[in-house]
């Protein structure tokens, strides 16, 4: 598990960064209009409601990466999605903007920036954990004093499941990725071997 932080960090593709980057905007944009109108707990409450929805709802998942929908009917499928489940205006009038910039694919990315943008400003950092099986209250327990231990002192743990990974995890905190996940070591071996012939 010790070797879960002490991997070296694997970079980030431009194309990445771009989408980070658009994400931190949009994220910046609604928590200060939040802020503002003295409304930013119940927004955070609303885009994390959101966000489980759109990870749960196969259907949700399917309306925003067609692109044979047409864009306006998106729209109202959407804005039908949103009054169902009493979203607030500002929140409305967020996604709104985000689909009429031609965003709607790119909604369940911009609803994790806008979770990760609250957590720093809340001095949270987040870490996403995917692992070969479910992690063990040991594990998660000795996975979080190891983040402690790099700096990571106030660490929100989010799990994946990917049995893809084999074996080991991967942990991604902002831009750094640490692998330790037994899929990449076998590349990294099968690389080194082709080298070597």
């Amino acid at each position: 598990m010790s070797s879960a932080v002490s991997a070296s960090p694997q970079a980030i593709s431009p194309q990445q960064d771009r989408a980070s980057g658009l994400s931190v905007r949009y994220a910046r944009a609604l928590y200060e209009l939040a802020d503002e109108r003295k409304v930013l707990d119940a927004v955070v409450s609303e885009m994390a409601a959101l966000g489980q929805l759109f990870a749960e709802d196969p259907s949700l998942r399917r309306l925003i990466g067609s692109r044979a929908i047409d864009m306006r009917e998106a729209g109202r499928a959407m804005e039908a999605v949103l009054a169902s489940q009493g979203v607030s205006d500002l929140v409305r009038n967020f996604i709104g903007t985000a689909i009429a910039n031609r965003r709607l694919a790119e909604l369940p990315a911009l609803l994790a920036g806008f979770a990760a943008y609250v957590a720093g400003k809340r001095g949270v950092v987040a870490a996403d954990i995917a692992s070969a099986h479910p992690l063990t209250d040991t594990q998660r327990a000795q996975l979080t004093a190891r983040l402690a231990e790099a700096g990571y002192g106030r660490v929100t743990i989010r799990e994946t499941v990917d049995p893809s990974l084999l074996g080991g995890l991967t942990v991604r905190i902002g831009s750094k990725l640490y692998d330790t996940s037994l899929k990449s070591r076998l590349q990294r071996l099968r690389h080194v071997m082709k080298g070597a012939a």
